[in-house]
């Protein structure tokens, strides 16, 4: 059954591929002659940039900008590498290397095949995009070619949060197979409708459904699809005592996991600062003061509420903490002040302290807090722009309205829309988690086997342990 899944994958892509290369290609000029042709260059798409150049000299400032900061995004791969395995065991660091590994290897193929297009293709009935494949045709442009970058970064970031949720106990096959599918189609088809066009875009409260970095895109679609991944797998060996009650199962480097975190805030600063797509927009400044100041409140309100509660200064949830707050304020780091960055991150830090306590009576088994840290928070964050958006900053134009928030006197539309849309991000993505995971499960099982799991998915998986001239705990 996995090798027929597999093979029906690779069918699809075949057929997609025979769709991609029946789209009409890229004119070519009549004059054949090589003066006559640079003078002249073909209309349509700029595939060297010269037209683009000639049209706006400033171009390469942005495209350097714009690119710079996507190297950074695409850096956060390894930072969310470091904090998952930091939190899990040893035995599976190897299962945990491979698995961001090959979310940015299938998510980089599959976004390229079809997503790219799902996402910013011509928009049909405000659900999905729809044009060339294979970045052909109209896409073959610089621009487009800028624009498919940035998003397959982001692409890339919402598949591996849900490694961290399901560690420990998925089979690496399942695992490949839910790659391909978020990265072709649940990312792209909830992208489209706040970033391309669609209808949460449209809505007719304050200036639409906004996010201005992925708080909902990114993080809650990756958060709550690994909720209902986490829910059909079940926890861990272990985990939860006959009684019920939760088990603490350390990971294996906290040193790893504090290099990870702050792999990912550098990183971060690429993520948000570099969603302005413009490196004229001085605003940059602005992005990345509330960036910072979000994930160091986030990180200590995180620590002094889990205290409350433990009397223990637990590095590991002050972690996550500062991973909360960098989530909340992705939404709305552009629109807001410091002082309202700042209070997001403190709410952030509760907020995720009291989701994995949450998380864990319902019996969830969640090793790296995902759902926690980016499924709650990415609603908050959503939500937060609705309420703190300070209405002075949008486009540029002086005729276009800036967003505005509840306390800076733009009533309830704004917020209204942010609701609609938090609500949509969760309901997609866990529903699409959910129904995927339970489908792979009941067509050939999507956990491996006890004696696998007690052992480790390092050497039944991978063929050898990411320690081997070290002794590691099986438990």
């Amino acid at each position: 059954m996995k090798r027929f899944l597999i093979l029906l994958i690779m069918i699809g892509l075949l057929g997609l591929a025979g769709l991609g290369f029946a789209e009409e290609a890229p004119v070519a000029p009549a004059v054949t002659e090589p003066a006559a042709a640079a003078a002249a260059p073909a209309p349509g798409p700029d595939a060297n940039g010269a037209n683009t150049l000639k049209s706006n000299p400033e171009a390469p400032v942005d495209y350097v900008w714009i690119l710079v900061c996507g190297f950074l995004v695409m850096f956060m791969q390894a930072g969310f590498a470091m904090v998952e395995t930091g939190f899990c065991r040893a035995k599976n660091a190897t299962n945990l290397m491979a698995k961001n590994l090959l979310d940015f290897v299938i998510g980089s193929l599959g976004f390229f095949v079809i997503g790219y297009t799902i996402l910013k293709g011509s928009d049909v009935s405000g659900l999905f995009g729809t044009g060339p494949l294979f970045l052909r045709g109209a896409q073959y442009d610089v621009g487009k070619y800028l624009d498919f970058f940035w998003q397959l970064v982001f692409c890339a970031t919402a598949a591996t949060i849900v490694s961290g949720a399901v560690a420990e106990r998925l089979k690496f096959s399942s695992y490949l197979i839910y790659s391909v599918v978020i990265s072709l189609f649940v990312y792209p088809i909830f992208g489209h409708w706040v970033w391309g066009g669609g209808w949460l875009s449209k809505l007719p409260f304050g200036m639409g459904h906004l996010d201005f970095a992925g708080s909902g895109v990114v993080h809650t679609v990756g958060g709550m699809f690994a909720l209902g991944a986490a829910i059909v797998l079940g926890p861990r060996f272990g985990k939860f005592t006959k009684d019920g009650k939760a088990n603490a199962i350390p990971g294996h480097s906290i040193t790893l996991a504090a290099l990870g975190v702050f792999i990912l805030w550098f990183g971060w600063f690429g993520f948000n600062p570099g969603s302005t797509f413009n490196a004229h927009h001085l605003r940059i400044s602005v992005i990345a003061v509330n960036t910072s100041l979000a994930a160091a409140a986030g990180g200590f309100s995180a620590l002094m509420f889990v205290f409350v509660k433990t009397k223990k200064y637990d590095v590991g949830m002050a972690l996550n903490g500062v991973l909360a707050g960098l989530v909340a304020v992705t939404a709305p780091c552009a629109w807001i002040e410091a002082w309202a960055a700042v209070v997001i991150g403190l709410i952030a830090g509760i907020l995720v302290v009291v989701s994995v306590f949450t998380v864990e009576r319902l019996h969830i088994d969640d090793p790296v807090g995902a759902v926690s840290v980016h499924g709650v928070n990415g609603i908050w964050g959503l939500i937060s722009v609705g309420i703190f958006a300070d209405g002075t900053y949008g486009n540029y134009s002086t005729d276009a309205p800036f967003a505005t928030g509840l306390l800076y006197g733009g009533g309830s539309g704004q917020l209204m829309s942010q609701i609609i849309g938090a609500g949509a991000a969760a309901v997609w993505a866990f529903a699409c988690g959910y129904i995927l995971f339970r489908i792979m499960d009941s067509v050939a099982g999507i956990r491996v086997s006890p004696q696998e799991e007690l052992k480790g998915l390092d050497v039944y998986e991978h063929g050898g342990a990411a320690y081997p001239d070290f002794i590691t705990h099986n438990n």
